[in-house]
């Protein structure tokens, strides 16, 4: 063999993946590290404000991330004071002199429209709040799949248990299929910026797990995922996270210490870590405090509970 055979010959093998040469044990063991990742906390912002005033200021929550130990910050769109560059790069700017991560940004819009205007005006905004996650480095947004808005009333539609009817004269079969293509409009922007769109089991179409597994099998791309809300199945939640919990990139938790303002669960942190670990979840797991506790109380002590439920020291 000669010098110029042996280097190519040596520069190919190299390429190689080293799993490729690893033992069964060794194999094993890698797994084995790989399955000990463990997820990370942040805190989302409406912890610190339920559309009630006083607005807590964005910049007040990363602070209060960092303090706390919490690795990111999940930004409500409506909680911003504006969506000027300048605004935008000051909110990077103090994540990153504080040490934490900006991992989604939760915006409201709404599929579920029999108007092909409306349902445009939704595809827009959309697009603008994927560029403005992309202009912030944040590496997805909270997409939900909007409802039929028969109940009118936000309390009135707690107190439904978030169910609702059909608009009358339409079927959920074109609600699905208007979402779909909604969602399937928005993908090329997020591909182009780097941007996974999240989408929870949230009021209206996703209200259950088959809603929301309907959408997320129908639009193939590895820019949408699920984002599991351990708050939003009001009855026998384990079951039905179960079923969501293989499709999820990104969960929200809810805690209600204090009382929840529209309802309370008593969720078992432990047995939904045990619904994650199952399926290699080992993303962010963002706070999403409900209570009627101030959050100043609240937050501290559900991120110690949910990192006694997940085995963070």
């Amino acid at each position: 063999m000669n010098r110029r055979h042996f280097l190519k010959s040596s520069a190919a093998a190299g390429a190689l993946t080293t799993s490729a040469f690893l033992s069964p044990t060794q194999a094993a063991e890698r797994q084995g590290a790989h399955s000990k990742l463990k997820p990370k906390l942040g805190i989302s912002t409406y912890s610190y404000w339920h559309f009630k005033p006083p607005k807590t200021p964005i910049e007040t929550v990363i602070e209060r991330a960092a303090e706390y130990g919490a690795s990111g910050v999940d930004i409500l769109h409506r909680q911003m004071d504006s969506e000027e560059r300048s605004y935008l790069e000051k909110l990077k700017r103090t994540a990153f002199i504080n040490g934490v991560d900006l991992i989604c940004l939760s915006i409201h819009q709404d599929f579920v429209d029999p108007s092909p205007e409306e349902r445009k005006k939704n595809v827009d905004h959309t697009i603008k709040c994927i560029e403005l996650a992309y202009q912030m480095g944040i590496p997805s947004i909270r997409l939900n799949s909007g409802r039929w808005n028969t109940i009118a009333d936000f309390d009135d539609l707690m107190k439904a248990r978030g169910i609702e009817p059909v608009l009358p004269g339409h079927t959920e079969d074109e609600g699905f299929k208007w979402c779909i293509d909604c969602i399937e409009q928005c993908l090329p922007k997020a591909e182009e910026c780097g941007v996974i769109l999240a989408l929870e089991n949230h009021w209206g179409l996703t209200r259950t797990p088959q809603g929301l597994l309907r959408i997320l099998d129908a639009v193939k791309s590895p820019w949408l995922g699920g984002l599991m809300d351990t708050g939003n199945f009001l009855e026998d939640p384990y079951p039905k996270l179960e079923m969501i919990a293989p499709k999820t990139v990104f969960v929200q938790a809810k805690t209600y210490y204090g009382g929840g303002e529209w309802y309370t669960l008593d969720l078992d942190y432990k047995r939904v870590a045990k619904i994650l670990e199952e399926v290699g979840y080992h993303g962010y797991i963002s706070l999403e405090f409900e209570g009627k506790e101030s959050a100043d109380t609240a937050v501290p002590k559900s991120l110690n509970l949910l990192r006694k439920a997940l085995g963070i020291a």
